[in-house]
């Protein structure tokens, strides 16, 4: 029952926060799912942030379908978060047409000083257009993070002048209870997502 390690962009590991004292368990537990499963179940927090459009979401009255795939990340990250929004895509084609309609993918920023609402709606129109950004002020966003054990620690210069974010790079799978019994680490086989995906809104049916 170890601790799962979670990599964020900047590409060294990041321990998981866990509030509530939530144990990580390894992949194929009893419940079927191929990702890492959760003692103590994540709840969705009760939290409004704005989607690309501009328009106010809440992250429970505004999730309207049954499952809701949740990742923290930015437009600027390098490398891991368009590699799990490219994986998350990929594995949602695996599904039929009525499986990905039960399935919807938040994503929220870690870097609202430059993801503005038209900048992440053209990041994710790249991977799925029926992805959902969403963004706020940093402090909310790292208290919704916190909330669900992901870890976001802001900017991180850079020697170039730039920055990076570092932040846990996990998607976490809420049920239409906005509860959260599992989530899927960056290196997760697509097959796995789209196995898990797929059980998800079976058992939320």
């Amino acid at each position: 029952m170890a601790l799962l390690a979670l990599a964020g962009c900047s590409g060294k590991d990041e321990k998981p926060d866990n509030p509530g004292g939530a144990i990580i368990r390894s992949s194929q537990d009893l419940n079927g799912l191929r990702g890492a499963t959760l003692d103590r179940p994540y709840t969705m927090p009760a939290a409004t942030l704005t989607d690309t459009a501009g328009n106010p979401f809440n992250l429970v009255t505004s999730t309207k379908k049954p499952v809701t795939l949740v990742f923290f990340g930015y437009t600027n990250c390098p490398d891991v978060c368009p590699t799990v929004m490219a994986d998350v895509a990929s594995a949602l084609t695996k599904l039929d047409d009525q499986v990905q309609n039960q399935i919807q993918m938040l994503f929220i920023t870690t870097d609202p000083a430059r993801d503005t609402g038209p900048v992440i709606r053209k990041y994710l129109d790249r991977f799925d257009p029926a992805f959902v950004g969403l963004t706020g002020s940093l402090t909310s966003i790292k208290d919704i993070a916190k909330a669900v054990g992901v870890p976001v620690e802001g900017m991180q210069r850079l020697p170039s002048g730039g920055y990076e974010v570092a932040h846990g790079a996990q998607v976490i799978g809420f049920g239409k209870n906005d509860k959260a019994n599992v989530l899927w680490l960056s290196n997760a086989a697509i097959g796995d997502l789209a196995h898990d995906f797929g059980k998800l809104v079976e058992d939320n049916r």
